[in-house]
């Protein structure tokens, strides 16, 4: 008989959550490679970086923004960097400081495989769930740490100018 220290709701859940989170993100990760030569990773950096208008990014932030270590972030933009992508700027007043900024190329890219990637990520829920399910589990997910309820679709898209 299992113990009520391993079988719980909340427990089911989270493996529930973390299978879930796991499928999707692979799922969508191979459309944007095959499609448009980008990893999930890759299209999240491009969309931070047009949300910087334009502004050089510190490579650090951005690190910490898609929840990478500084070398996952660094290999990350290196590709970038060599697809032509992303430019790296040094920082005037500080030579260990490096900054990050999205190409003409790679607003092109971003804007090309945006329009895929959220036609996909909506089908994907869409077919699953109806509208109030998904207010339902939106206001659910919202009360997990690390998540912003402030967040909206909007912040899915590249900045306007970006596009």
């Amino acid at each position: 008989m299992a113990s009520t220290q391993t079988t719980s709701p909340a427990l089911e859940v989270f493996v529930r959550l973390l299978r879930a989170h796991a499928a999707v993100t692979r799922q969508l990760s191979a459309e944007l490679q095959q499609e448009h030569g980008l990893t999930i990773n890759a299209y999240e950096a491009l969309l931070r970086l047009s949300r910087a208008q334009d502004q050089p990014m510190r490579r650090v932030d951005l690190a910490n923004s898609l929840l990478l270590t500084a070398s996952g972030v660094t290999r990350l933009l290196d590709g970038l960097e060599r697809s032509g992508l992303v430019a790296r700027q040094a920082c005037p007043s500080d030579a260990r400081a490096s900054y990050s900024v999205l190409t003409d190329a790679g607003k092109a890219r971003l804007s090309e495989a945006s329009k895929a990637h959220i036609a996909s990520v909506r089908a994907l829920l869409e077919e699953r769930f109806e509208d109030e399910e998904l207010g339902q589990l939106a206001a659910m997910l919202d009360r997990l740490p690390g998540v912003d309820p402030g967040a909206n679709a909007e912040d899915c898209s590249p900045a306007e100018d970006a596009a």
